[in-house]
Formats: C-alpha cells, sequence, structure tokens
C-alpha cells in the first residue's frame, strides 16, 4: 500500500470511530438498555472514551497496531452480544448494524497486519526507543 493511501485509509477509518465515541458520551444512558453487564452506563461511557482514543490513534498514527487490535476485541463483543441477538429477535431490520459491525471488525483485523510495530516505525517501538 503507497503511503497516501495508507495514511487516508488510516484517516477515514479513524475518524468516524472518535465520532462513536462521542456519542456513547454524549447518550450514554440512552444506550445503557443494550449492556448485559451491570453498570451498563458505565460501560458505554468507558467504550466511549476508548473508541474515541482508537479514533485518535488512527488519525495520527500512533499506537495504531494496538488501536486496531482494541477494536477488533471491541467489535466482536458488540458483534455478537448486542447485534447478533436483535438480529434474530428482530429480522432483517436490525442486519444493518450485525453487517456494519462485521465489516468494521474485518478492516480492523486488516490493519493489525498492515500497521504492525515493524511496519510502521511509530507504534510501539518507538514508545520503548524513548
Amino acid at each position: 500500500m503507497n503511503t497516501v493511501t495508507k495514511t487516508l485509509s488510516r484517516i477515514i477509518y479513524g475518524l468516524p470511530f472518535a465520532v462513536f465515541g462521542i456519542f456513547h458520551l454524549m447518550r450514554g444512558s440512552d444506550m445503557a438498555g443494550m449492556v448485559w453487564l451491570p453498570g451498563g452506563t458505565f460501560w458505554i461511557y468507558l467504550t466511549g472514551l476508548a473508541l474515541i482514543a482508537a479514533g485518535i490513534s488512527f488519525t495520527v498514527n500512533r499506537y495504531v497496531h494496538l488501536a486496531a487490535w482494541g477494536l477488533v476485541v471491541f467489535l466482536f463483543i458488540t458483534t455478537f452480544t448486542i447485534h447478533l441477538p436483535m438480529v434474530i429477535s428482530q429480522g432483517q431490520q436490525a442486519m444493518t448494524g450485525f453487517l456494519k459491525d462485521l465489516m468494521l471488525m474485518g478492516a480492523a483485523l486488516y490493519f493489525t497486519g498492515e500497521f504492525t510495530p515493524e511496519k510502521s516505525g511509530t507504534d510501539i517501538e518507538d514508545s520503548e526507543a524513548a
């Protein structure tokens, strides 16, 4: 992947996650009912902060490998514990959220390989050298 494409892909992928994180912070109490763990609002706010951090990470090209793995884990959990049960209960109407998160998880998996510390030179290796 050339430098311009790689830079654009990072930014285009990262910015929406920051926006999703802001939405979590703005509407945490509204979203809390979807969380199956106790303290639903807390988890919404925590994931909102994590999404903002991942979005910033992708945008500024720092710790992208780590942020991508975090997104893989987050998207796996939300895809199969929130969106899949909604698909089962609501049918095709809920399929969009399930497929969106599945696609985003696939892209995050791609980024874990494309932005390894060895390839990027701006990830974990930089923090260890400092």
